[in-house]
């Protein structure tokens, strides 16, 4: 590489010493996360067309690493390292294995754009395009990503390796979910649901509910906003939040107290809030509805009784904890066009989703039948809604979630989807555009999952070892349809393992089985675990399940039903796989940058380090 003259290294040093003063714009990135729990690591990110915008800001004046991991560990991940040292900016794009040895990436895909080092902090902005065309590279989709962190009080350049200790973690985000850029009035009214002074138990998982009532009664209004508000220093404890609509026919007993969710003594109130209306996870930020909709509330036919569920995650199984964290929802008197709803799509919750055990990967769908839309669409809606956001939902197993749309049998571009699917980050997608949903459509939910690590049969149901398979629309006009879902076939799962008859009439649940002989008088959960999986039985029977026929659920509001409700509906034919649209990859390189970079970064990245040794 070519010296700069004396001349352009002063020029370099005073385009330097400005660009450590004023910083990158502020707007450049309209996200934000805090990354570990002492508040030392800031990630600050934002798209720039084709290319992501990073900025760090983190407690250190030693080298900083950032990467992106499909499996939030250091095997296989995409990282960059970079620092100030001795009054240098330096920045390396590396990779690494699967033995965790860190490797410097022959093509370097993150460029710096500012660094600065103070007494207490270094920070660094750098890009990097979404897909890069380097095989040591992890792409940025609309998935969500597994960000991990590392950082160390020594520079990379100094002597030995320097190795981060506890200095380091992982935390999912969705780093290209749309931002909405509308500005809220700062003077809007809003009320809050949180939990008051709740002992959050020694122990690694707990699910806490409590009930609330809409304060806003009697005139209708719009929530403009949601906003999580987690108690200070339990960022790393509150891992989602989830708001549930109940039945209306409740009355004010059921606020008296809070719960364990999923737990045998749960009031049975708490079994009337089906409908998710609401959700934020680690990690997420608060949700802004669109400005021409807003969640209704004020009226007899909006949610009155709300259910919030809580995830703690104490795997430290400290002692003593108390919580008062919640949410925020922001509401105004000024009218919006439309209505926002809400549609639970994909598989109804029950014992007849089942997974078997030792399984890679295993696809279950759920279908929001053609039968359904049609009628609840064609009675209320013949010109369609209009999809703005969508929730995917599985629990411990689920590994991808996709939610496929059907145009009259022509299959459109993807409503969601997560190909790396993480139970303990779960928030609303922003879609790109409005998607309309049309009388006829066929919604299908697709989930994939893994159960390579259990030795009994998966079943559907509320526990997070149990499994589930749903998307929730946001959408407008709000319709009176809540729940478009299936069930599989019973019978002709239990045919394939060999069961010949089963007692009638059904007294008990699960119901019992009375041929043959190897199979009596057990229930079909127990005769299902008792057949003997393997991968090939688990692939035959995976294909079998997927052309069922399906018992069609289509609900309306406070559990009432369409006519449609209960008819029995072949799947769609379709293609499987699903076939990704083929991804557009561009490799930018230090000849790109700009001439500000040019001046003073030549091209620095640090290309005296080597390749060293592990990095965890």
């Amino acid at each position: 590489m070519r010296r700069l003259r004396p001349g352009a290294l002063v020029l370099a040093g005073l385009l330097w010493a400005a660009a450590a003063a004023a910083g990158p714009p502020p707007r450049s990135y309209p996200h934000g996360a805090v990354l570990d729990g002492a508040a030392a690591y800031r990630l600050l990110w934002g798209r720039r067309g084709s290319s992501l915008a990073f900025r760090l800001e983190v407690r250190t004046r030693g080298y900083v690493g950032f990467g992106l991991s499909a499996s939030g560990g250091m095997a296989s991940a995409d990282i960059v390292v970079g620092g100030v040292e001795r009054g240098q900016p330096y920045l390396q794009d590396y990779f690494t294995d699967e033995n965790r040895v860190l490797k410097k990436d022959p093509q370097q895909d993150y460029h710096l754009e500012y660094a600065m080092e103070n007494s207490t902090h270094t920070v660094l902005a750098f890009s990097r395009e979404l897909h890069t065309c380097d095989a040591n590279d992890k792409s940025i989709t609309e998935s969500t990503v597994r960000v991990i962190w590392a950082y160390h009080h020594k520079d990379m350049g100094e002597a030995g390796q320097n190795y981060h200790g506890s200095n380091r973690g992982t935390k999912s985000l969705r780093l290209l979910n749309p931002e909405k850029e509308e500005v809220l009035s700062a003077s809007l009214p809003y009320f809050d649901l949180t939990n008051k002074d709740v002992p959050v138990p020694d122990k690694d998982t707990t699910y806490w509910c409590q009930m609330f009532k809409i304060p806003v009664q009697h005139e209708k209004h719009h929530v403009t906003k949601v906003e999580p508000l987690i108690q200070k220093g339990h960022e790393n404890l509150v891992h989602h939040i989830l708001l549930y609509q109940c039945s209306s026919n409740l009355n004010d007993s059921v606020l008296d107290y809070g719960h364990e969710c999923y737990h045998p003594n749960m009031p049975d109130s708490f079994l009337t809030c089906e409908t998710v209306i609401f959700a934020w996870a680690i990690g997420g930020e608060g949700f802004t509805y669109p400005p021409h909709v807003g969640l209704s509330i004020g009226t007899a036919a909006d949610p009155q009784f709300v259910l919030m569920e809580v995830h703690y995650d104490n795997p430290s199984y400290t002692e003593g904890l108390i919580d008062n964290s919640g949410l925020r929802l922001i509401y105004t008197p000024v009218l919006r066009k439309y209505d926002a709803g809400v549609i639970e799509a994909g598989l109804w919750v029950s014992l007849f989703h089942n997974i078997p055990p030792g399984m890679p990967e295993f696809v279950s769908e759920g279908h929001c039948t053609l039968e359904c839309l049609e009628e609840a669409l064609g009675a209320e809606r013949p010109a369609g809604i209009h999809v703005f956001a969508v929730l995917l939902h599985a629990h411990l197993a689920g590994r991808a979630i996709r939610m496929r749309h059907f145009h009259n049998g022509e299959e459109q571009k993807l409503l969601a989807y997560d190909d790396e699917f993480d139970f303990n980050f779960q928030e609303f997608q922003y879609l790109k555009e409005e998607r309309t949903i049309l009388p006829g459509d066929n919604l299908i939910t697709e989930c994939h999952y893994s159960t390579v690590d259990r030795i009994r049969m998966t079943w559907g149901g509320l526990s997070t070892r149990n499994e589930m398979c749903l998307s929730y629309l946001l959408y407008y006009p709000r319709i009176n349809l809540t729940r478009c879902a299936s069930i599989p076939d019973i019978m002709e799962q239990l045919q394939f393992i060999g069961v010949k008859e089963i007692y009638r009439p059904v007294r008990t649940w699960p119901f019992i089985i009375k041929s043959p002989k190897q199979y009596k008088n057990l229930s079909f959960m127990d005769a299902m675990n008792k057949f003997k999986w393997s991968r090939s039985e688990g692939l035959s029977y995976n294909e079998l399940v997927l052309k069922l026929p399906v018992n069609v659920r289509c609900s309306k509001t406070d559990n009432a039903e369409w006519s449609i409700q209960g008819m029995t509906a072949l799947p769609p034919d379709i293609e499987r796989p699903y076939k990704t649209e083929p991804v557009v990859c561009s490799s930018s390189s230090c000849l790109h940058c700009s001439l500000f970079l040019t001046l003073f970064v030549v091209c620095v990245t640090a290309s005296t380090i080597g390749n060293i040794g592990p990095f965890v």
